[in-house]
């Protein structure tokens, strides 16, 4: 009887650790891995769509000066805050020709935090991304410039 009760009480403090515990996971705030003074304007092609939590990705293939191409990786926030906005698969086809402005990485890495994308229509969509979490809003100039 003296274990049972031992490992019922183990139990018990395990899961009270366990619920009082913050949370984990891979939401960070923009200035943790974004730069706010290298803003980003991107203009390429959509070659995928991930719409995973926490953040929504977007690739996008954008022609350098010299021709040759590269991939960039453009954060977005979560799926269901875009899906409410109107940001689906639908709306971001693979192929399709886009404007998005940003901030690069801190690491200098060819990832961005998007802020907006444009599409070829011209309606622009808010990624949202960085609505709360510092960001600031200004005028992105291309990569390398």
């Amino acid at each position: 009887m003296l274990i049972r009760s031992k490992i019922m009480i183990l139990s018990a403090c395990t899961a009270l650790t366990v619920a009082l515990a913050p949370p984990v996971g891979a939401h960070h705030a923009f200035s943790a891995e974004f730069d706010a003074n290298r803003p980003v304007l991107l203009r390429g092609k959509i070659v995928k769509v991930e719409l995973v939590n926490p953040h929504a990705w977007i690739h996008i293939e954008v022609t350098k000066p010299d021709g040759s191409t590269e991939v960039w990786m453009v954060e977005g926030g979560s799926p269901n805050t875009l899906l409410r906005m109107g940001v689906t698969k639908a709306t971001l086809p693979i192929g399709t020709e886009v404007i998005v402005d940003g901030y690069q990485a801190k690491d200098r890495s060819n990832r961005a935090n998007g802020r907006d994308v444009t599409l070829p229509d011209g309606r622009k969509l808010f990624l949202s991304s960085s609505d709360s979490t510092g960001a600031p809003y200004a005028k992105p100039s291309e990569p390398g410039k």
